[in-house]
């Protein structure tokens, strides 16, 4: 097989590498380790697209040219299985969701083993599999009966609190979490408390509790959305109408970790820009926590949290969040409408909403006060949407002065603004948050500044019993229910009324057979619909399911050890592999996935079942690959004379115009025009074709015509060109549609440079179809050749046939001109060495600075050299191909098979020692001057000093031929560079 034919090669290796698990990572090795890892695909039903896997690429890049480098690398690939797509796509056809993503997950498969990725498929996991599943709900057991202890700042199992009830009662508790629902009690009223009423007690200690909180419902779809699955109050899967409602719901306390994650950070390899996200998504402040007693209502206190405590006497509202507890209690029977009013609309906005709109001001009057707990003064207190119930206190002391939000609120309802630092300035224009200056009307703290005024206020509330300093976090408690079907149950059963978590020894708990996936009549989650499903055949199981990323919070480690049926997993693979070494995925996972993936690492480190202190070590994140749109342009116009909407007359032929054209059509014309009369005859050939309607151009002003330009199929376009005969198949009514074409009859579409790959675009590019016409080395290479791998960057499908080409020229090296192999074993000249060892420095340099782009680039240039020196040596070619391997490695094996080594052996190769000594010049070529201008090049010796070449000058013709015969008074040589001679 002389001729490079990729389709052949490339299914060839890929069988070769799955019969004989080429790329099989081993727990017991000498050598060091290195764990690569890719985030966890969702399989859809739509596949891949190129630009899916650009990341995949760059990982299968390193984690060959890791094994190159003697490193035991484990590479492994699986499904985050469960979801809500395959559920709605079940809800629309009855088709059980196991069976969608089971057929999902085998078009992935295809399409990265035909992409030639170097994973260990022994190592596969899915987390919709019950052998998997199992140990999410182990961990999440492990969460139930676990509680956080702030005196050793550590995770512990319940039954160290308990023991501390036994001996003490609440006393001298210290745990995570707030205090609203739990209790004061002594040792010996723990002791008379019976099981249900201790379980009662614990439950808002644990690190998985259950608690009523306000989450987005979709009654459409029948779940609970999390905020990113929520725009603009509608849900992002179909669109339909999300509000706010408080459920019950199980919660995990991320929120005891929120100091270690964020102080974890700094020890981390990745990029500022994701560790700043998580920071201000953590977002740790130093403050007090501040308690307004509501008059009127004994007992009903408004606490709130604020970093500027020094601001207090500045208050002139306070803002309550919509659905704050006390909101029923307050409000006055006069403005009961209006406050029942607002809150019903409230709850069709989603908090991402509320929290980003800072343009429209809304709120309503509950009709009570608070009194201000510095000085009595009475605080009108009011609702508005931007304050959330779920951060902080879900109450906001508002001081307008000093915060640009309560300004335009104060102003929006005619609130007072009144100053309170003599350095505040512009008040009748814009809020000023200064900390300079000096207090005024500002009772006992006057003539203070920022920090005496803030200790001596915080002292003043903790003495009085009506406030504290506090350490507040942004971060809340993570929702962990889901009321869906197509995810993992929670391992919890209730026993009059009581949660209790299923013992380990019964699980996995299995997802039960049901028949029909939407939720019951009765407004029950899916589950409900589960017949004869009970713990033990006694006890009600809990009906939701895990959210989405459960199952992805801690997959690195099971693929440490996958078949581990005893532990989810072995202590010595976990201690063997650690961290994942490079973690590569989307950036838009930073405040996801990875803060809950940190999150059970450290929980579960506080159990001593991991060793380090992180899980991932090094993050990228790739860029998008933009897709390149085509657009065709569709004539403007109106039909008159249709009578019914099934005639056949009243199928209009389409008119298309190529885009040469459009300028000129869409400006003023004249009737003698060619390009008029050419659209003049095919409206005349449609209305023709026609018996009965007629098709009018709109014109307006001066403009002939009108387009509307339409996003076509990129796939039926090439070079800009479209198929004509593929158009009019791609849709129903294009069939007898009209063009109007180029003068070389082609028609010539519109382009986008760069948009987001879409379906709704037309512009995705199924890798598919390029690795049928190019091979999977070319589409890896291209993806590579694109741009920085960090960047976003514009698909182009025109640019992979110059891959293409470049990998042919690389085969004709062993092969010229597609004949037999002609690889010699004659001794490799200078020049050649020093085109290989030039490639041998910087691809090496370009993999651990991940810049693949120009390692490409310096493949491409050290082939056209070794094409132009006719270079077919072994020494030379044999290392060559271990460079190209990670990039290309299905050509790459099959010129190292032909080299006379073993099949499939060229990833346990090593990579080429770079010897400097063959960069180094012989000669140099120096320009020689006379009074400064250069009039000749001469050659030296590389190691020859300024004295000896200023001889050979001297001794030469030089002087003789462009010194007009005057005297030389110096030569000055300047070593490497050139040599000046003085006349």
């Amino acid at each position: 097989m002389p001729a490079y034919r990729p389709e052949e090669i490339e299914k060839k290796w890929q069988a070769h590498w799955k019969t004989h698990q080429t790329f099989k990572a081993d727990n017991h090795s000498s050598k060091p380790k290195y764990y690569v890892l890719d985030m966890f695909p969702y399989p859809s039903g739509a596949g891949l697209h190129v630009g899916h896997p650009l990341g995949y690429i760059a990982s299968d890049i390193v984690a060959r040219y890791q094994r190159l480098q003697g490193r035991n690398v484990l590479h492994p690939m699986g499904f985050d299985s469960f979801g809500l797509p395959a559920e709605q796509y079940a809800i629309q056809t009855g088709q059980h969701p196991a069976v969608t993503t089971e057929q999902n997950i085998e078009t992935y498969i295809r399409q990265l083993q035909q992409l030639g990725f170097s994973y260990d498929w022994s190592r596969e996991v899915r987390t919709s599999d019950p052998q998997y599943y199992k140990w999410t709900q182990w961990i999440f057991l492990q969460l139930f009966n676990c509680w956080y202890n702030l005196d050793t700042d550590r995770a512990e199992h319940i039954r160290t609190l308990q023991a501390k009830f036994a001996e003490h009662g609440s006393a001298g508790i210290h745990a995570a979490g707030g205090d609203e629902e739990r209790h004061d009690f002594s040792a010996g009223q723990w002791q008379l408390m019976g099981e249900k009423q201790k379980l009662a007690v614990i439950l808002p200690y644990r690190l998985a509790y259950q608690q009523d909180t306000y989450v987005n419902w979709c009654p459409a779809l029948g779940t609970v959305l999390s905020n990113d699955e929520v725009k603009d109050g509608l849900s992002e899967r179909g669109g339909y109408p999300v509000e706010r409602r408080l459920m019950p719901q199980w919660n995990l306390r991320i929120t005891a970790y929120a100091d270690r994650l964020l102080q974890g950070l700094n020890t981390l390899d990745w990029p500022d820009a994701v560790k700043e996200m998580q920071r201000n998504w953590i977002g740790k402040s130093i403050g007090a926590e501040v308690t307004f007693p509501v008059q009127g209502h004994e007992g009903a206190d408004i606490k709130v949290y604020t970093t500027r405590v020094d601001t207090i006497y500045g208050t002139t509202f306070l803002v309550l969040a919509p659905e704050h507890e006390l909101v029923d209690t307050l409000t006055t029977p006069g403005q009961r409408g209006a406050v029942d009013e607002y809150i019903a609309a409230t709850k069709r906005r989603s908090e991402r909403d509320r929290m980003s709109d800072v343009k429209h001001v809304s709120g309503v009057f509950t009709g009570a006060y608070a009194a201000n707990p510095v000085d009595g003064a009475p605080v009108p207190i009011w609702l508005a949407d931007y304050v959330l119930a779920g951060y902080g206190t879900g109450a906001v002391m508002a001081v307008p002065s000093g915060d640009q939000r309560d300004y335009l609120f104060a102003q929006h309802f005619g609130l007072p603004i009144p100053a309170i630092s003599d350095a505040q300035k512009d008040l009748d224009k814009q809020a000023d948050p200064t900390k300079e200056g000096r207090y005024i009307n500002s009772g006992i703290i006057n003539g203070l500044t920022y920090k005496e005024a803030t200790t001596k206020l915080i002292a003043f509330l903790e003495e009085k019993g009506l406030g504290k300093g506090k350490v507040n976090f942004r971060l809340r408690d993570a929702i962990f229910g889901r009321q869906r079907y197509w995810g993992e149950p929670i391992p919890v059963y209730y026993k009059d009324g009581t949660a209790y978590g299923v013992a380990e020894a019964d699980l996995p708990l299995v997802l039960p057979e049901i028949n029909e996936y939407k939720p019951t009549e009765t407004g029950d989650p899916p589950l409900g619909r589960a017949t004869d499903w009970k713990y033990r055949g006694q006890h009600e199981f809990e009906l939701s399911t895990m959210p989405g990323w459960a199952g992805s919070s801690w997959y690195y480690l099971r693929y440490m050890d996958p078949e581990n049926a005893d532990r989810f997993v072995g202590e010595e693979a976990e201690k063997y592999w650690g961290q994942v070494d490079l973690y590569m995925g989307g950036a838009e996972h930073a405040t996801g996935h990875l803060l809950y993936s940190r999150f059970w690492y450290l929980f579960l480190k506080d159990l001593g079942l991991v060793t380090h202190n992180e899980p991932f070590q090094k993050l990228i994140n790739q860029g998008m690959i933009l897709g390149r749109s085509n657009l065709v342009y569709r004539l403007d116009g109106v039909w008159t004379g249709i009578e019914k909407e099934n005639d056949d007359d009243s199928r209009p032929s389409f008119i298309f115009v190529s885009k040469t054209y459009i300028e000129a059509l869409s400006g003023p014309c004249k009737k003698d025009d060619l390009i008029v009369k050419k659209l003049d005859a095919i409206i005349g050939k449609v209305n023709q074709n026609s018996s009965r309607i007629k098709f009018r151009p709109l014109t307006s002003g001066e403009n002939y015509a009108h387009f509307t330009p339409l996003h076509v199929d990129v796939n039926i376009v090439s070079n800009d060109k479209l198929d004509i005969d593929a158009f009019k198949a791609w849709r129903n009514g294009y069939q007898t549609a009209e063009f109007i074409y180029e003068e070389n009859g082609d028609y010539l579409c519109g382009v986008i440079e760069s948009e987001k790959m879409s379906k709704s675009l037309h512009n995705v590019v199924n890798p598919d179809v390029l690795i049928d016409k190019y091979g999977a080395d070319a589409l890896r290479l291209y993806e590579m050749f694109l741009g920085p791998l960090e960047q976003f960057k514009p698909w182009n499908t025109n640019g992979i046939s110059g891959v293409a080409s470049f990998l042919k020229k690389f085969w004709r090296l062993f092969h010229p001109e597609d004949g037999a192999l002609a690889v010699t074993e004659e001794p490799a000249a200078p020049a050649e060495l020093k085109a290989l060892h030039k490639v041998i420095q910087k691809v090496a340099h370009d993999i651990d600075k991940f810049s693949f782009n120009t390692s490409v680039s310096t493949f491409m240039i050290a082939v056209n050299e070794l094409t132009a020196l006719g270079t077919h040596k072994r020494a030379v070619l044999e290392p060559l191909v271990v460079l190209l391997s990670p990039f290309a490695p299905h050509i790459a094996e099959e010129l190292w098979a032909e080299l006379n080594h073993a099949p499939g052996s060229i990833s346990q190769a090593a990579y080429p020692e770079f010897r400097e000594e063959f960069l180094v010049e012989a000669n140099v070529t120096y320009p020689v001057a006379i009074n400064g201008k250069v009039r000749d090049q001469r050659q030296f010796a590389a190691t020859a000093t300024a004295a000896e070449i200023e001889t050979a000058i001297r001794e030469s013709d030089f002087l003789t031929r462009f010194g007009e015969g005057r005297a030389v008074k110096k030569v000055v040589v300047v070593p490497g560079r050139m040599v000046n001679v003085v006349v």
